[in-house]
């Protein structure tokens, strides 16, 4: 089995090509895939599969979490997705990504000189059901919830100092309420300028990231509605910076894909992996 190791922004990606859809991917091979220190190390698993039926699509992105559970689509996962694909000459310029959150178009704004994709912006769409929720956190009291739908759910927290939350902590505390009983991304935010956003994001099956595509788009979006930003924001993050524009009809995140290393998975541990327990 064949695999290409990737990341955006620090955000890091297994992806498993299966042109003819022949792969399935359990949930047991999507954690052992994503262990960091008995597989290959990851914060999700990608299969490259064609378009569903039906679908004007490029590649389909069937995505998993880290815990081999299910997510609707990763901001920086398909632009590592429309990274391999354009590198490899399927399409020109502009993919089309079937996820589960809808089809992503994705722009290369800057090539290499060897000719493969530097820079992406994608087309997340528009945000939805904005809103706000009180929860009571330790260590925070009550607080405000900046709620929303980039395609997967979130809620975004606004303080002082992010760097100083106990991210997890109130992840866990988020997502034991009942009002998110499918889980819900955690961020919390500072927001030392209009135009500037500083971040950090646990994602549900996974935990605490580098980075998250459409984590930031969240932190965008729950920003300017406080009244905090504009618009056209970066939003920095541990793993690096991504520049969004919230526009009329939809939202944009562009940034960085970066391709680390290919190979093929060894077959005694990848029959063990698979062998039943």
């Amino acid at each position: 089995m064949e695999f290409t190791k990737v990341h955006g922004t620090g955000n890091d990606f297994v992806l498993l090509p299966d042109p003819d859809d022949a792969l399935t991917l359990t949930p047991g091979l999507v954690r052992a895939l994503c262990d960091r220190h008995h597989g290959l190390g990851a914060d999700g698993v990608i299969r490259l599969a064609p378009a569903r039926e039906g679908v004007a699509g490029d590649v389909f992105m069937d995505y998993r979490n880290a815990d081999g559970s299910l997510a609707e689509m990763c901001g920086n996962g398909v632009r590592c997705v429309a990274k391999y694909v354009a590198d490899r000459g399927h399409v020109s310029e502009r993919v089309r990504v079937d996820t589960r959150a809808g089809v992503k178009e994705v722009e290369v704004t800057l090539w290499h000189e060897d000719g493969t994709a530097a820079e992406l912006r994608v087309d997340m769409g528009a945000p939805v059901g904005i809103g706000s929720e009180r929860i009571e956190l330790n260590g925070a009291g009550d607080i405000e919830l900046t709620t929303l739908s980039m395609g997967n759910p979130h809620a975004v927290i606004v303080m002082g100092d992010p760097t100083a939350a106990p991210l997890a902590a109130w992840a866990e505390a988020i997502n034991a309420d009942p009002r998110f009983a499918d889980g819900v991304n955690v961020e919390a935010i500072g927001v030392p300028r209009l135009d500037r956003i500083e971040g950090r994001i646990h994602e549900r099956g996974v935990g605490e990231t580098l980075a998250s595509g459409s984590g930031a788009a969240a932190m965008a979006v729950a920003a300017h509605v406080r009244g905090l930003a504009t618009r056209e924001v970066t939003v920095a993050l541990p793993g690096g910076m991504l520049d969004i524009v919230w526009g009329d009809a939809a939202l944009t995140v562009t940034g960085p894909a970066v391709e680390v290393a290919h190979g093929v998975l060894d077959a005694a541990w990848l029959q063990a992996v698979e062998a039943p327990s």
